[in-house]
């Protein structure tokens, strides 16, 4: 008899353990809990108030109510890179991401059942919500962070024209098509009891045909300023050319003038060294005749000269042998 008293009290033992252990949960701080009877909510969810907190042990009827942990934290969406295309045209690939929160988790549970059911529906909206605005706006909102950035200027550019590589007014900025988005998205998510906290925008990359007329457009903003600096580099050319010129030319002229005195000067000394040795004596102005005499044949008469004289010819009377001039009396 006693022993079967001992048995019974660990039976009973040991089911008020299973009934406890069927019935007693926890809710930690990173999850709410709503729990099921036959797959339908029963009662309100534990710890979805962010005003309260309901963490620690909690109980439920056993075996016929479940329990269903939705987490409370805020949870990433990052969706695929899609290609679209802007208001003026131009094809670009948009890769972003968003921050979202279960708030009502019956809603979620009901709607969605799972976190991939819920990043799917994210997928459809966002990617929807984000093509319609970047549609709405031309490419210089998108890559333009603020419209209040100045974007910097290249020198060469200022240099060579004010208008080149001139900018449009920007009417928005990327920061501005951020909120668009996520105004726009909110109320959608909002059924199915999810809150967007934000949408950034992670990764715009351009379209090979984009990237092709960003590089002409670079190639011919360079051309224009290589254009502007050979034409201005032609015209200081000539500048230099033509002073250059002016110079030789001033330059040849004064030499030309100095070389004329140089040798007037010469030639007047010269003349009155001749003069002051023909006039020195008799003897002297003979020879110096003699010797002018020489000099002129040597210049005028050479092997094949063919020359006709008449016999009474000054010049020929030193090729006779015979000089009046220095005859003897």
């Amino acid at each position: 008899m006693k022993r079967f008293s001992i048995l019974a009290i660990l039976a009973g033992f040991f089911l008020a353990l299973i009934v406890f252990s069927s019935s007693a949960f926890t809710v930690s701080e990173t999850e709410q809990v709503f729990i099921t009877e036959f797959g339908k909510p029963v009662g309100t969810p534990i710890n979805a108030d962010p005003a309260k907190s309901e963490t620690g042990l909690h109980f439920k009827m056993p075996f016929i109510q479940q329990i269903n942990r939705i987490e409370k934290r805020v949870m990433e969406w990052d969706g695929p890179a899609t290609e679209m295309p802007t208001r003026d045209k131009l094809y670009i690939t948009v890769d972003n991401f968003a921050r979202w929160r279960i708030v009502n988790p019956l809603a979620y549970y009901e709607k969605l059942r799972d976190e991939r059911s819920a990043q799917s529906r994210l997928n459809d909206i966002i990617g929807s919500e984000t093509r319609a605005v970047i549609a709405s706006h031309d490419l210089i909102e998108v890559i333009r962070s603020d419209k209040d950035r100045k974007p910097v200027r290249d020198e060469a550019l200022t240099a060579a024209d004010s208008n080149l590589g001139l900018l449009p007014p920007i009417r928005d900025g990327r920061s501005v098509l951020d909120q668009q988005i996520l105004k726009a998205a909110q109320p959608k998510v909002k059924d199915w009891g999810i809150e967007l906290i934000d949408i950034r925008f992670k990764r715009i990359n351009y379209n090979r045909d984009v990237v092709e007329k960003i590089y002409a457009r670079m190639a011919s903003e360079r051309q224009q300023i290589a254009d502007r600096f050979r034409s201005e580099g032609a015209g200081e050319a000539a500048k230099i050319i033509g002073r250059k010129e002016r110079e030789l030319l001033s330059i040849e002229s004064e030499a030309y003038r100095k070389e004329q005195e140089i040798k007037g000067k010469a030639d007047a000394e010269a003349t009155g060294i001749y003069a002051a040795a023909y006039n020195s004596s008799p003897s002297a102005a003979d020879f110096y005749q003699f010797v002018k005499t020489l000099e002129t044949y040597q210049k005028s008469l050479s092997n094949d000269t063919t020359v006709i004289f008449t016999t009474n010819s000054d010049l020929f009377r030193l090729l006779k042998g015979v000089d009046p001039a220095v005859e003897k009396p």
